[in-house]
C-alpha cells in the first residue's frame, strides 16, 4: 500500500505553527502528535492575542483556556475549559484523554489535574493584553477595581464584548492514513467568567474520523455548538459530498441563525482539502510533507441571504446538495499535491 502524503490544514493563524507538525509527520509521527505540536507553537505565541499566553482575558481580567484534541482514528479525545494559568492546555486535554477515565474537564478541576500531572505553569495575562482590557473597560466606564466589585456583570459584558473570537485549530493527515484534529483558544474577548465555545466540545469546535475525514471551526463558537458543525460536516464527508459543498453548507447553516463571523476548514482521507467563512478577507492554510513552507489561501465566502423561517423536516440529502452545490465557475478544490 503506497504511503500517504501527510497534510496539514489549519486557520490562518496557525501557519507559523506548520513546520512543527511537519517535522512531526515527516520522521514518520503520528497526526496527533502533530496536531499537539502544532497547537503548542501557537499556545506559546504572545503575539497571538486569541489562543494560549497573551490571549485575551474575560470581563475580570483572567485568562481561561479551553482546548480539545480528538484521535480519528479510535475517536479517543479529550477536552479542558475555563483552564486558568497553565501553558499549554492542549497537552493538558490531551492527558485527560490518554491518562483518566474521562473526556472533558472544566474549571477548577482541569487546573486541579493540570497542576497533578506537572503541566508548565505560566501568568497568560500579558502586559500587553492587560492594557487591552484596561482600556476595553474605560471605553464602557469600568476599572479593575471597579468592576471586580460589580455584583451583576451581563450589562458590562454585553458592552465589553464584540467580534473577538479567534481561536486556532489544526488538522492532520500522517503517512499511515490516520486523522487528528486539535483546537485551542482563549475564547471570546471579555467574555462572561466561564463562558466555554465551541473549541473544546467535541463534535462542534472540531471532530474527525479517520475512515471519512475532519472539520474545525473558528469564529462564533455558539453556532457551532448549536449545529453541532464539525461532527455534521464529518457526517456530510461520509455521505459523499466532496469537501468544498462540505466547507459551504456548514458557513450556509451558521448563516441560517444569525449573522456572526463564522469559517471553517475541512480536510478528507485523500488529503483534499476546503474552507468557507462568512466574512471576507479570511485565510486558511496548509501544508505537506513534500513542501517547504506553509500556503495560506483564501476562504470561500458564503454570504447571508435574507433568513427564512424554518418549516417542515431537514432538508433531504438530495436538496441539501442542490442548494449547497457551489457555482459552475468556483474554483480550488484544495487538492494538496502528491
Amino acid at each position: 500500500m503506497p504511503r500517504v502524503t501527510g497534510v496539514i490544514v489549519a486557520s490562518g493563524n496557525g501557519a507559523s505553527a506548520l513546520p512543527a507538525g511537519m517535522r512531526v509527520l515527516a520522521r514518520g509521527g503520528s497526526a496527533l502528535d502533530a496536531v499537539e505540536a502544532c497547537s503548542k507553537v501557537i499556545e506559546a505565541d504572545t503575539t497571538d492575542t486569541s489562543v494560549g499566553r497573551g490571549g485575551k482575558p474575560n470581563v475580570l481580567g483572567e485568562v481561561e483556556l479551553d482546548a480539545s484534541i480528538v484521535d480519528g482514528t479510535t475517536h479517543r479525545s479529550g477536552a479542558v475549559a475555563a483552564l486558568k494559568g497553565y501553558l499549554h492546555p492542549i497537552s493538558v486535554a490531551r492527558a485527560v484523554m490518554e491518562r483518566t477515565p474521562h473526556v472533558f474537564i472544566v474549571g477548577e478541576g482541569a487546573a486541579r489535574f493540570a497542576r497533578e500531572i506537572g503541566a508548565e505553569t505560566t501568568e497568560n495575562l500579558t502586559p500587553s493584553t492587560r492594557k487591552l482590557w484596561v482600556e476595553r473597560l474605560r471605553s464602557v466606564g469600568e476599572t479593575p477595581a471597579s468592576i471586580r466589585r460589580r455584583a451583576k456583570l451581563l450589562p458590562v459584558v454585553r458592552k465589553t464584548v464584540r467580534e473577538e473570537r479567534g481561536t486556532v485549530n489544526f488538522l492532520a493527515l500522517d503517512g499511515h492514513g490516520d486523522l487528528a484534529s486539535a483546537v485551542t483558544t482563549s475564547g471570546w474577548a471579555y467574555k462572561y467568567p466561564g463562558r466555554v465555545g465551541d473549541s473544546p466540545v467535541v463534535g462542534a469546535g472540531n471532530y474527525c474520523d479517520s475512515r471519512y475525514g475532519a472539520a474545525a471551526c473558528t469564529g462564533y463558537g455558539e453556532l457551532a455548538i448549536r449545529n453541532v458543525t464539525a461532527k455534521t460536516a464529518v457526517d456530510r464527508l461520509a455521505s459523499g459530498m466532496p469537501p468544498d459543498m462540505v466547507a459551504r453548507a456548514a458557513i450556509a447553516d451558521a448563516n441560517e441563525l444569525e449573522d456572526a463571523a463564522f469559517n471553517i476548514v475541512v480536510l478528507s482521507p485523500k488529503g483534499v482539502h476546503a474552507s468557507a467563512t462568512n466574512r471576507e478577507g479570511r485565510r486558511y492554510v496548509w501544508m505537506t510533507t513534500r513542501m517547504e513552507e506553509p500556503v495560506l489561501v483564501a476562504r470561500m465566502l458564503v454570504k447571508r441571504t435574507t433568513r427564512r423561517p424554518r418549516r417542515g423536516p431537514p432538508l433531504s440529502r438530495a436538496s441539501e446538495r442542490s442548494r449547497s452545490r457551489p457555482p459552475a465557475s468556483a474554483s480550488g478544490s484544495g487538492r494538496a499535491p502528491r
